[in-house]
């Protein structure tokens, strides 16, 4: 059904650098060849439906300023407007694939029974709407942490009865994203955590988070679902704390409960900066223990401190970002999903569109600088530099020997190290250079 939310915006297209016009790409060109694929191909760019279409502009100190054809969002018919302006955006924009949560689709009916019905409506719609050629899922997920069921967690709540609503409604969350095609399915843990310790069971939590993703692991094979599990570190925000704190504390915790060789990490920028690290690192740390599986694509406000969820406009966050993940071979079933929304003052329909076309081309630039460092191979070269002692038979040996042995090794030699420049600013102006 065509609606008229975007009537007088044209498809975007490829204009090249030189183009001053807002509706444009000045470097998102799908086509274009980068380290062997094509760009739309290497960046997998997905629409979120929780920001684009389902926030209503609100704030924890006001309410919604987004004034939409499908609000209120308490009934199908809405729904399947919301769905109708959706697809319109995604053929504006040429995005590949889409990301959704159960309550972004269709309205809570306060039940499980009517929920299960009402989502298994809107997905057949939505698969009504999608084409061999057309935009495609790139993951689905629950939202179990919105309603006030979820306020002392899903999984981790310490009442057996919201864990077994939890477990049902990621089974008909898994189900709709396997019938819908989807490449993975997404768990965030948005109240897995807790406010105080003065009334929390940490061991018991725990325990039942990895319970409850072996259960999501042995569903998915059950089903024959061929994509794979991600989990999404965040440090906080709703919770205090968050048991999914990073990506080292995600890898520590899936290796506890054996899940390891099965789920792989949905990494988000703005997550990355609460949990006090940078994306880069996040990535890198994602990729050095195999554990890479897609990213979230935002930024924060650094004066705010918390999770703005803005638009990226960071070229080198973003190509250094990239630079690991073209490291270690691109995206397998993952990509560029936008977890991004519009600031409350972004009235218009033409906002959403600028929005997403500056992120692209942002995401654009920054993979053509990672190529372009990958391809000099400059930063790979001092990294072998630094590293290349260890190489040796005398550092191998060293390596496999116990501290008797090397205290002796140091003794009769006379080891006396000097230190060695790390350079970090001619690394930094080295990078500066593809940008």
């Amino acid at each position: 059904m065509k609606t008229e939310f975007f009537t007088g915006i044209n498809p975007i297209v490829y204009k090249g650098v030189d183009s001053t016009d807002p509706l444009s790409f000045r470097y998102y060109n799908p086509d274009e060849i980068v380290l062997g694929k094509r760009m739309e191909d290497q960046l997998r760019f997905a629409v979120a439906w929780w920001h684009s279409f389902a926030w209503e502009g609100g704030d924890p100190f006001g309410g919604p300023t987004f004034i939409r054809p499908w609000h209120p969002q308490d009934n199908m018919e809405r729904a399947r407007l919301k769905a109708d302006v959706a697809f319109e955006m995604f053929k504006l924009l040429g995005t590949p694939f889409f990301c959704w949560h159960d309550a972004d689709l269709r309205p809570d009916q306060g039940n499980f029974k009517d929920n299960l019905a009402t989502l298994e409506e809107i997905t057949d719609y939505i698969g009504s709407k999608m084409s061999p050629d057309g935009p495609k899922l790139l993951w689905g997920t629950a939202n179990m942490f919105s309603h006030r069921r979820w306020m002392a967690g899903a999984s981790t709540n310490p009442d057996p009865d919201v864990f077994a609503f939890a477990g049902a409604t990621v089974k008909s969350c898994m189900d709709a994203t396997h019938k819908l095609g989807g490449q993975n399915y997404v768990l965030w843990g948005g109240r897995e955590g807790y406010e105080t310790l003065l009334n929390t069971n940490l061991s018991k939590e725990l325990d039942n988070m990895g319970r409850f993703l072996s259960m999501v692991v042995d569903y998915k094979y059950k089903i024959g679902f061929k994509g794979t599990i991600l989990v999404e570190p965040k440090p906080q925000e709703p919770s205090k704390h968050q048991y999914d704190f990073d990506v080292a504390t995600c890898i520590g915790f899936l290796r506890k409960y054996g899940l390891e060789n099965e789920v792989k990490l949905n990494i988000e920028q703005g997550h990355a900066i609460l949990a006090g690290h940078s994306f880069e690192h996040e990535i890198a740390l994602a990729v050095s223990e195999g554990m890479l599986g897609s990213i979230d694509m935002n930024r924060n406000d650094y004066q705010s401190g918390w999770d703005t969820d803005q638009f990226p406009n960071n070229v080198p966050e973003v190509a250094l970002a990239y630079y690991h993940i073209l490291g270690a071979g691109g995206f397998k079933t993952g990509g560029t999903n936008f977890d991004a929304k519009l600031r409350r003052q972004s009235l218009e329909p033409v906002d959403l569109i600028a929005a997403h076309v500056g992120a692209m081309d942002i995401c654009a630039r920054g993979l053509k600088a990672a190529e372009a460092m990958i391809e000099d191979g400059g930063l790979d070269a001092k990294l072998q530099e630094r590293y290349q002692d260890w190489s040796k038979p005398e550092a191998l040996k060293i390596l496999g020997s116990d501290l008797d042995a090397i205290t002796k090794l140091v003794l009769e030699k006379n080891i006396n190290p000097q230190p060695r420049s790390g350079n970090q600013e001619i690394l930094e102006n080295y990078v500066n250079r593809f940008l």
